[in-house]
């Protein structure tokens, strides 16, 4: 489902549990919300009102590029994940994107599976990237799908 700007508390609530150095602020995401270029999804269990999951993307002529997806703890493992991502990409190609992109935390395994499973591949690393508590960075993948 669609999310737009109604939605922002969630999504940065369920940001902040992406385990990311830096969470998102409501007033952030409610101002991506409203971009044009961005598209925002959630997922929804039972009548709950609220999303457990969220993916926002970025879109520029004919890509895109995945800035976040996330799932509440509790949810993780149900297959939520593949739910939400595949509505996501369905949503981007009836857009007219061709091509997604986007960067994962090296190490971070169900990600990786998940992004894989799509047909993600591999087209670059950044070294030193994401910034971790302890003051360690670890690199990003960048990868890359193409729609059409």
């Amino acid at each position: 489902m669609r999310l737009d700007s109604a939605y922002a508390r969630q999504v940065a609530i369920l940001h902040h549990f992406g385990g990311f150095a830096r969470g998102w602020e409501p007033a952030e995401c409610a101002a991506l919300m409203v971009d044009a270029a961005v598209v925002t999804d959630g997922v929804f269990c039972g009548r709950r009102s609220e999303p457990v999951g969220f993916i926002m993307s970025r879109k520029a002529a004919d890509e895109a590029e995945i800035l976040s997806i996330v799932i509440a703890p509790g949810h993780r493992g149900d297959g939520l994940g593949g739910v939400l991502l595949a509505a996501h990409l369905a949503r981007l190609g009836e857009e007219g994107v061709a091509r997604v992109f986007l960067e994962v935390e090296d190490g971070n395994e169900p990600a990786e599976r998940l992004y894989r499973h799509f047909d993600f591949r591999e087209v670059g690393r950044r070294k030193g990237y994401y910034p971790k508590a302890d003051g360690t960075r670890v690199s990003a993948i960048a990868m890359r799908l193409d729609l059409a």
